[in-house]
């Protein structure tokens, strides 16, 4: 039985040609993105704003949906719940109160009078705005030093050229990302971070695999145009990359339809970034080594009369 292949093994996409469009949308998006970040603002949750923690036992396993039903009610504002540990215990987060410590304290006497009587408060605490402000601060370092190990990454595996444009890829795919959130308003929590590390790891595998076909091409046809040769890389692995995409997104559609309220921003955020990744690897990834002085390898390994005939008609775009 052949393998599934969701693109031709003769396809000859001009995906170079079109670059000053694809940047031209691109710069649209992350401006857009920036504005909006800017001037909306994002939703950020309680991990960020800060509110109160309870913890709950129950009596039996506990009913989630109808305890987020009845405190949704209590016009207290945000409110999260999550099971850990085990299915009696609940975590419940409720977003900081407008005024002093009574408003947070009669909170959490609503809360109280709310649940079931048999309900064991086992643990309150208060995360004040400056815990917050820390998290926003540590989230913000987190996602720099993973964009500045990145970098070095790329650079000592293939050369800065093709660092420098794995980090333009990748802070498109992030900006753009914030600029969502930004703009839906859905909230932007600790998971929310989690989800855009997670698209920067996806997003640098998926430019690594089509970087090692443009390396291993620049090597081994010497005399080729380069927008010609990056046609040809970024339709190699066109089909793998289709397949990845695909089934991710499979896997996500899944959780953010059927995984429950807690679930949903994480892969919202996933599959945005999945189908922005795909298309920064394929349309700016690449067509920015055009503007970075790519050197060819040193050693011929072969010459464009090996190509396959659907290849030598692919034409450069430029």
């Amino acid at each position: 039985m052949k393998p599934l292949r969701l693109v031709p093994r003769d396809t000859a996409v001009p995906f170079v040609k079109h670059r000053l469009l694809a940047f031209a949308f691109s710069a649209a998006l992350v401006l857009g993105s920036i504005a909006a970040v800017l001037g909306i603002g994002l939703n950020f949750g309680i991990d960020f704003k800060g509110g109160t923690l309870i913890e709950v036992r129950t009596s039996e396993p506990a009913n989630i949906g109808q305890m987020r039903s009845d405190l949704n009610g209590l016009d207290l504002g945000e409110i999260s719940l999550q099971e850990f540990g085990s299915e009696r215990d609940v975590l419940i987060r409720i977003q900081r109160q407008e005024g002093e410590e009574a408003e947070q304290i009669k909170a959490i006497e609503v809360v109280r009078n709310t649940l079931p009587a048999d309900v064991e408060f086992r643990r309150t605490e208060f995360v004040g705005p400056t815990v917050g402000q820390e998290l926003i601060e540590a989230g913000i370092l987190a996602v720099g030093l993973a964009l500045l190990s990145i970098l070095i990454y790329i650079w000592f595996r293939f050369e800065w050229q093709f660092g420098v444009g794995a980090i333009v890829a990748l802070s498109h795919d992030i900006i753009s990302t914030l600029g969502l959130f930004a703009i839906i308003q859905h909230e932007f929590n600790l998971a929310t971070v989690a989800a855009v590390l997670t698209i920067a790891g996806y997003s640098i595998n998926d430019t690594v695999v089509v970087y090692d076909r443009v390396r291993e091409n620049l090597r081994r046809y010497k005399t080729m145009p380069l927008a010609e040769l990056f046609n040809i890389s970024v339709n190699d692995t066109l089909s793998r990359t289709t397949m990845t995409s695909l089934t991710t997104l499979l896997a996500l559609f899944a959780i953010y339809f059927f995984g429950g309220a807690v679930l949903a921003d994480f892969a919202l955020a996933m599959i945005w970034g999945i189908v922005v990744g795909t298309y920064s690897s394929i349309f700016i990834a690449v067509p920015l080594l055009l503007y970075t002085g790519l050197r060819r390898g040193d050693d011929d390994t072969g010459d464009e009369s090996m190509l396959p005939e659907y290849e030598r008609t692919v034409k450069n775009g430029s």
